[in-house]
């Protein structure tokens, strides 16, 4: 398992802890042109030993507790937002103008998901808020794929032109990209080491982020895949929104498992942030960077306020390069790396068979946030970990060897890494969680709750 080996390293594991872990292996799970599996175990994987050896730490056990990765249930987590089902209803993952469209020279991607995004799309391109998918069809048909990704961006929408992965290694931004490690890390000041309370070593689950407070304010999709994983091991995760950006209630669903959801006008009340802060142990933030700061919520800022406070950033291109502050989503990203181009075909480009850039990159956050943790509980300072879709997506382009054919036994389908929650949203059939160590929680405590109906309090 070469790439769980990278995973770990990118997060500052050590090395020895990595005889812990061992995969049950199931073939076509997660099959593409691309090692799909091979990054999913080793992000999963990588996540599951940081909480196994935070969790060891704090109830002061003699070694980590043995994590296992199986392919099965790393599929299913994978694909939670399409296995979704609300009192028997099938999600909605994509609306009917978030696609690939053929321009007069090659394909553009758009994304419009959300009404502001379909609403900035459609006056980018000159149509009525009430045009059809064919309208705009015709519409993109007549222009370039680059003019439509620059007039669209222009316009605070959504659109990336369809690039071979040799377009994208020539893109000033894949330069940027790759000069970046996998797991951005950074020891912020020299703030004193926060001694986390001791776990019991006796009790029935191990819950390694037990009784730390995590200010969740991401969106869609890697950053809530983080916090819901933080919800399963313990953590207070609140989750903290603008009243008036309300999310897709499926999304909210699907990543809302273990949270307490809540509203708050930065500008209008910045006193009840801090006082949230005053006694946050991890603030993860997945807006485009820099959108923020002017809160005062910059990585350093937060740390000033707060010393010794674990700051998590994830966005789509990362901080730096041209398009540092780009909006951006999977699919987009798949299109612009030339990942759409190596999955599709002659005719037309494809996708990965998950979204496994959020996907990929959630674990991968909240195991760099764990992990942080752990190094800030002995040896001080705030920290700062910074992660992005376009980076993992150069590690799975360029940095994974492919394993051997996968062999034991074929992946039967997602059935048996299912279950079903009754819940203030409904009944919800929903992917167990993937993260799996000895003693660890299998389940989260409590289910999704409707969007904005907590306190934004600590309880």
């Amino acid at each position: 398992m070469t790439s769980i080996n990278d995973a770990w390293r990118a997060v500052g594991g050590e090395p020895g802890l990595l005889s812990r872990v061992s995969a049950v292996v199931r073939r076509d799970a997660l099959d593409a042109r691309l090692p799909v599996r091979d990054l999913a175990r080793a992000c999963v994987g990588a996540c599951a030993l940081a909480a196994a050896e935070l969790g060891a730490r704090r109830a002061g056990l003699a070694e980590a507790p043995a994590v296992t990765v199986d392919d099965g249930a790393v599929a299913a987590a994978f694909h939670s937002e399409r296995l979704l089902q609300v009192d028997g209803r099938a999600p909605d993952v994509f609306a009917p103008l978030s696609r690939f469209w053929r321009t007069a020279d090659g394909w553009v991607r758009t994304h419009a998901n959300y009404p502001h995004h379909r609403a900035r799309l459609l006056g980018a391109v000159g149509l009525p808020q009430d045009a059809s998918v064919e309208q705009v069809a015709d519409r993109l048909a007549e222009r370039s794929a680059l003019e439509t990704e620059e007039t669209v961006y222009s316009a605070g929408g959504l659109a990336v032109a369809l690039r071979t992965p040799e377009e994208w290694q020539a893109h000033e931004q894949a330069a940027e990209v790759a000069a970046r490690p996998l797991v951005e890390r950074e020891r912020l000041d020299a703030a004193p080491a926060r001694v986390l309370p001791p776990l019991d070593p006796g009790a029935a689950v191990l819950l390694p982020a037990a009784g730390l407070r995590v200010l969740d304010l991401t969106r869609v999709l890697a950053g809530p895949v983080a916090t819901r994983t933080l919800a399963l091991l313990g953590a207070d995760v609140l989750r903290v929104d603008a009243p008036g950006l309300p999310e897709l209630p499926d999304q909210h669903a699907d990543t809302g498992f273990g949270k307490r959801s809540a509203t708050l006008d930065l500008g209008a009340d910045p006193d009840a942030f801090e006082e949230l802060l005053s006694t946050a142990d991890v603030v993860v933030n997945g807006y485009r960077p820099g959108a923020l700061d002017r809160f005062g919520l910059s990585p350093k800022a937060l740390a000033a306020r707060r010393p010794g406070l674990v700051v998590a950033q994830v966005s789509a291109w990362g901080a730096y390069g041209p398009w540092g502050g780009r909006r951006g989503f999977d699919s987009l990203v798949q299109a612009a790396t030339g990942i759409a181009v190596t999955e599709g075909t002659a005719g037309e480009p494809g996708a990965l068979p998950a979204q496994a850039l959020d996907h990929g990159t959630g674990y991968l956050l909240a195991a760099a946030v764990l992990r942080a943790l752990t190094e800030q509980s002995s040896e001080g300072g705030s920290r700062l970990v910074r992660l992005a879709l376009a980076r993992t997506a150069r590690w799975l382009t360029a940095g994974i060897a492919p394993s051997a054919a996968a062999e034991g036994a074929p992946y039967p389908g997602p059935d048996a890494w299912l279950a079903e929650t009754d819940g203030p949203l409904g009944r919800l059939r929903h992917a167990r969680p993937a993260v799996s160590f000895g003693g660890g929680p299998t389940g989260w405590e409590r289910p999704p709750v409707p969007w904005g109906s907590d306190p934004a309090k600590w309880r």
